[in-house]
C-alpha cells in the first residue's frame, strides 16, 4: 500500500460494533463512508448510517478530512480542522494514539485487502473504557 489517499477514495459500507466495557453494554453502527477528493486537495471522510444503542436506532454520522502527503501518508483532521492523527497505511499495518482530554484513543488500522480494511479504537480515561472495532468493504455503485 504506498498510498493512503489513493486506497482510501471512494466508497465504503461500514460495520461498527462499539462496547462500553465499564457498563457492560454494546451497540452497532452501520452505514456508508464515502472518501472524496475536495476542492483544496484534501479527501473528505463522510459517514452516514444509523447507530443502535440500548433497544433504539437513530440516525448517526461524522466527518473527517484527511490532508494527504508527498510520502503517501496523510494527516486526518476533524472536521473543525483540529489534528487527529497521522495515517500511514504503506506496510498495511498502523497503530496511533491520540490524547483528548484525560483520555487516551489507542487506534489500530489494518488493510486486509484492497476493498476491505478494519479500525480498532480502544478509548480509555477518568470516565470511559470503551472500544470500537469498525470493518470497511468498498462499495460497488451502480452506473447510470
Amino acid at each position: 500500500m504506498s498510498d493512503a489517499v489513493a486506497h482510501l477514495t471512494g466508497d465504503w459500507t461500514v460495520e461498527r460494533v462499539l462496547f462500553d466495557l465499564a457498563a457492560d453494554r454494546s451497540g452497532s453502527f452501520h452505514g456508508t463512508a464515502v472518501f472524496g477528493e475536495a476542492d483544496d486537495g484534501r479527501l473528505v471522510h463522510t459517514e452516514d448510517g444509523e447507530l443502535q444503542w440500548e433497544g433504539a436506532t437513530s440516525p448517526a454520522g461524522r466527518t473527517l478530512m484527511l490532508l494527504p502527503a508527498a510520502d503517501g501518508t496523510c494527516e486526518v483532521l476533524f472536521s473543525d480542522g483540529r489534528f487527529f492523527h497521522e495515517l500511514d497505511l504503506r506496510t498495511g499495518h498502523w497503530t496511533v494514539s491520540h490524547a483528548c482530554a484525560a483520555d487516551s484513543y489507542e487506534g489500530t488500522f489494518d488493510v486486509v485487502s484492497r476493498d476491505e480494511w478494519h479500525v480498532c479504537w480502544r478509548t480509555t480515561g477518568p470516565t470511559k473504557d470503551h472500544l470500537q472495532r469498525s470493518i470497511y468493504r468498498r462499495r460497488v455503485v451502480p452506473g447510470p
